[in-house]
């Protein structure tokens, strides 16, 4: 039974990826070796993460102002490294949106004066605040949002009007549609969800706002040092810039994100439709702000929901549960769930309403 795997990280990643990796992986380019057993010195593997680099600028349209770096320790790592490396004057704007959003407030509050500018916490993060009325304090150092919100399934349409450098912890929407990165001082993601699997973070900064990291900033952790040593000041995630690298191969073949992103939006719209459609199923998300990547919903009770994940399950759809703070079911659709895996889910969740109208 094929399986088609709703989680929201460690996500699906492309057939074509993997039947790729497979191929190499006893034997990579006739070199004799796989790429985990690979000195990150080498010019086999200098080849693989320079390919990386290069396709992610050609994807993104990245300008050669912005150090493009390949970091570990996933995007909860930056939460610390963004005001470690960015805060001049000590102050910065947060925008909070959900728990990853709330995370990256706290930890940054450790290096500076950082204020909440707006919160949509009132109403259970189901909702993008009016960017058109939030009043950004003068003589910040930057503004952070997360552009896509996981666990309660929003997305930013748009961004907030700031003079400051802005900064956005893109995880779970990089890739999955047109940014434009002129209007970003730095964004950063990891790659668990649409890139590859975990273990990699890519930071897209731009240079100018990297020369003057805090003096308690670890090494590790300086922008400065990863891009003057082309992020192989130590030893990297290997494997997975080589997954990586393979997946933004992929993306071109198909035609960019401008092509995937139509996708993405028909997967959404396919799924949205049938949930507001549905006198069973509901999506408490703020219609206009409805995430790409992430849509929870549920039943009319816990017990159905519970049901309703043990049969998905059983039906080839795993990964279903909600998080905890909203509960019932959450389908993440990145850009490796095709098509016909969001039909599928469909097509289970007409067969389980009908079976269980009488418990409605």
């Amino acid at each position: 039974m094929k399986v088609y795997n709703f989680s929201a990280g460690p996500s699906m990643l492309s057939e074509d990826v993997k039947i790729e990796a497979q191929r190499d992986f006893l034997n990579y380019s006739n070199s004799g070796m796989s790429v985990t057993e690979m000195s990150h010195r080498s010019k086999q593997f200098e080849e693989i993460h320079n390919a990386g680099i290069s396709l992610l600028r050609e994807l993104m349209n990245i300008s050669n102002n912005y150090a493009v770096l390949f970091l570990q320790g996933g995007a909860s790592q930056q939460f610390d490294a963004v005001p470690l490396n960015l805060l001049k004057t000590g102050r910065a704007d947060y925008i909070v949106t959900g728990n990853f959003a709330s995370k990256a407030a706290q930890e940054a509050k450790k290096y500076g004066d950082i204020s909440i500018a707006a919160s949509s916490k009132n109403k259970n993060y189901n909702y993008i605040p009016d960017l058109d009325t939030i009043v950004f304090r003068e003589n910040i150092d930057y503004v952070h949002i997360t552009q896509n919100n996981t666990i309660f399934g929003t997305r930013y349409t748009s961004l907030p009007k700031t003079s400051a450098p802005l900064v956005t912890d893109a995880s779970s929407m990089i890739l999955s549609e047109e940014l434009d990165v002129a209007k970003f001082g730095l964004i950063y993601a990891g790659a668990q969800k649409n890139i590859g699997p975990a273990g990699l973070t890519v930071v897209i900064v731009r240079k100018d706002l990297i020369s003057t990291p805090m003096s308690i900033c670890p090494t590790m952790l300086k922008y400065s040092i990863q891009e003057e040593n082309n992020s192989l000041y130590n030893t990297p995630p290997c494997f997975c810039i080589y997954m990586a690298m393979l997946a933004f191969k992929q993306l071109k073949k198909m035609g960019g994100i401008q092509e995937i992103y139509k996708l993405n939006v028909r997967k959404a719209d396919l799924l949205y439709d049938f949930i507001d459609n549905s006198a069973f199923y509901t999506n408490n998300v703020n219609k206009k702000d409805r995430s790409l990547m992430n849509v929870p919903f549920t039943t009319p009770s816990a017990e159905l929901d519970a049901s309703f994940v043990k049969e998905a399950a059983n039906y080839g759809l795993v990964s279903l549960k909600g998080h905890r703070s909203v509960g019932g079911m959450r389908a993440s659709i990145y850009n490796a769930m095709p098509i016909d895996g969001v039909e599928k889910l469909i097509s289970f969740m007409k067969q389980f309403e009908i079976q269980n109208k009488s418990c409605h």
